[in-house]
């Protein structure tokens, strides 16, 4: 009985010593009694509370050796009470430290600030573990119910398939890619096995995944009112045919050269394909695709019989010489010209792909066909080309931004606009904010932005074009207008402003970018590149009731007068520049109007800010979709 007590006592003893110094008690941290743990010394001298010896006999914890054995037990047995009540174990807060270990442990998870609170959050799809919903006090919850609610959103299939996408890019050795895929919540489980397709289909397309997730976020209720076309979306989002060819050419030196040359044939439901070449070193297979897409919708709101395509090479003309542009434009038509025609496909100019280009590309197929046929559009006004065909995308982004703020009982006149780009589209927008009086300040390119808080005029937009067509740096003009500033290795996105104008390229407008604008007081975005805006941007836009114009709408223009010109090329007529103006403004107005509508029938209401965004999607994917569901699954 003794010898149980004394080892009883032992074990107490050590325990108190432990919560004492903030250990928190562990079977794997106790020795078992009456059993010497290993490494440890045969009379440890270590006191504990109330001067108890580890190894103290009997006669050590304060009494006579021949005392009554029973008070002895009873004695020893208030002392180790005493023990207990001296030492009590303090219960542990929930604290931001053990958030941070359990992130440590499963790697998957990290830790960050959200709305004032510390949060466990997905490293996948930086969606964060809904604390509240198992506790009903609404309280932080303890760490199990974080873990579970966290857990069961990475079962979800579509988290899933968003931690597949990043292990099989590091499994093929492909890396990750540039900016990881945000994946937002869906209402339709339709949708939501639809996107997880797509996923699991094209792991590695970026740039695609994103284009199709922003248009099943807005298709959600369409599916739920409409169930037949769930199946023509899954249809929808493959492209009906995809070309990827080998493109050698030779330089000025004699050396060989081989790029990579694409058209992706996306949906042939409403007419012949349409769509542009774009000739620049960011073009994949995930560019091409995304751009495909956004075509088969845009040049279905445009009401235009023609369906949607995409094409292109990673070759880039800058510091080309006209001979070895020449050189390899032939030989990318070697290649194209077996999947194009008239009543097939249609191509027409991009970025990298202007008039001059277009040129040698028709020239090359002429000479390879024998016809003389509208197979390309963008082509030079004396041999068949449309006028402002260069300027129907910029036109047309003005015009789209005027009607929409007519709808608001605003006008262009003084608004301080910020345009990115300084290409054909920014330029020409520049021109026609000027026109309408707007106060355009920015224009940029891909070292730098420049800064004219006085606006732009006509005379500093001639000026702007002979720099960019020498091909010098857009600092150059700050040796005219000594007020004007350039700003290097930046973006225009923090100087205050009205109206937003990006209009370079994918993706240059992430969610850094958008917090800049609204802190600027930015409060409309006209996309005028193809998905300028990041995924995290639009959440930051509508979060904050900033009106978005999408590039669906807003940059129809550029589509819609090149269906004019193979309309003007098959009656052999000249149509004047002010007819086409007037039909693009027509077209424009259209567009804005049909989205709205779109928008309003599936519940998006006027004032939400992305019912501009919800109507043209919804708007384009009804048209082509009743074409397919039409003509069969095929």
């Amino acid at each position: 009985m003794k010898g149980a007590l004394w080892e009883g006592a032992s074990v107490l003893a050590q325990g108190s010593r432990a919560m004492s110094q903030g250990w928190e008690p562990s079977l794997g941290a106790w020795a078992l009694a009456g059993m010497e743990s290993e490494g440890s010394v045969a009379h440890e001298s270590d006191v504990v509370g109330g001067g108890v010896k580890r190894d103290a006999s009997p006669h050590d914890l304060g009494g006579d050796s021949d005392m009554n054995p029973e008070l002895e037990e009873l004695e020893l047995l208030g002392q180790n009470k005493q023990l207990v009540q001296l030492n009590p174990r303090k219960k542990k807060k929930v604290v931001k430290k053990w958030r941070n270990e359990w992130a440590e442990t499963y790697k998957w998870a990290y830790v960050a600030v959200y709305e004032g609170i510390h949060r466990i959050f997905c490293s996948v799809c930086k969606e964060y573990g809904r604390k509240h919903r198992r506790n009903p006090y609404g309280n932080e919850g303890s760490r199990n119910m974080q873990m579970s609610a966290l857990e069961e959103h990475n079962n979800s299939l579509l988290h899933k398939e968003a931690l597949r996408l990043q292990l099989a890019s590091k499994d093929q050795g492909m890396g990750l890619i540039d900016r990881p895929v945000y994946i937002k919540a869906l209402i339709s489980k339709s949708a939501e096995f639809i996107l997880a397709a797509v996923l699991h289909r094209d792991p590695h397309e970026g740039e695609f995944i994103q284009a199709v997730q922003e248009v099943v976020h807005s298709l959600d209720p369409v599916l739920s009112k409409i169930p037949q076309f769930v199946h023509v979306l899954e249809r929808l989002v493959e492209p009906e045919r995809v070309v990827i060819f080998r493109v050698p050419w030779v330089d000025d030196k004699g050396e060989a050269h081989v790029n990579r040359g694409f058209r992706v044939q996306f949906n042939q439901a409403l007419g012949p394909y349409k769509g542009g070449l774009r000739f620049h070193p960011c073009v994949n297979l995930s560019v091409m695709k995304f751009l495909a897409f956004e075509q088969t919708l845009k040049n279905s709101l445009s009401s235009l019989n023609v369906g949607g395509a995409k094409g292109g090479s990673d070759f880039n003309p800058k510091g080309k010489s006209e001979n070895e542009i020449m050189r390899f434009c032939q030989s990318f038509m070697e290649e194209l010209y077996r999947h194009i025609g008239p009543n097939q496909d249609t191509p027409s100019g991009d970025i990298g792909v202007g008039p001059r280009e277009i040129g040698y590309l028709f020239g090359q197929y002429r000479r390879l066909t024998s016809q003389y046929e509208t197979v390309l559009s963008g082509k030079g006004v004396p041999w068949g080309g449309f006028n402002l065909r260069p300027e129907a995308t910029g036109f047309g982004l003005v015009y789209y931004a005027k009607e929409v703020l007519a709808d608001l009982d605003k006008d262009l006149r003084g608004l301080r606009c910020v345009v990115s780009g300084a290409g054909k589209v920014a330029m020409h927008a520049l021109e026609k904010l000027i026109a309408f009086s707007a106060i355009p300040v920015t224009i940029s390119d891909s070292r730098g932005y420049l800064y004219d808080g006085e606006g732009f005029d006509y005379g500093k937009l001639a000026l702007l074009r002979d720099i960019k067509l020498h091909n010098k740096s857009l600092r150059d003009y700050t040796k005219s207008y000594t007020k004007a500033k350039y700003y290097d290795d930046s973006k225009p996105w923090s100087v205050k402003c009205d109206i937003a104008f990006p209009c370079a390229t994918q993706n240059e407008l992430n969610h850094v970018d958008a917090m800049a604008l609204v802190n600027a007081g930015c409060q409309i975005v006209f996309e005028g590149a193809n998905m300028p805006c990041t995924t995290e941007a639009m959440e930051i836009f509508r979060k904050s009731k900033i009106l978005v114009g999408p590039c669906k709408a807003a940059n129809v223009g550029g589509v819609a007068v090149a269906g004019y010109e193979v309309v003007q090329n098959n009656s052999r007529i000249q149509w004047t520049p002010e007819e086409v103006d007037m039909k693009l403004q027509e077209i424009m107005k259209d567009i804005y109007h049909k989205s709205i509508k779109a928008a309003n029938d599936y519940g998006f209401s006027k004032g939400n800010p992305q019912a501009l965004v919800h109507g043209a999607n919804i708007a384009g994917f009804l048209r082509v979709a009743q074409a397919m569901l039409e003509q069969g699954c095929v």
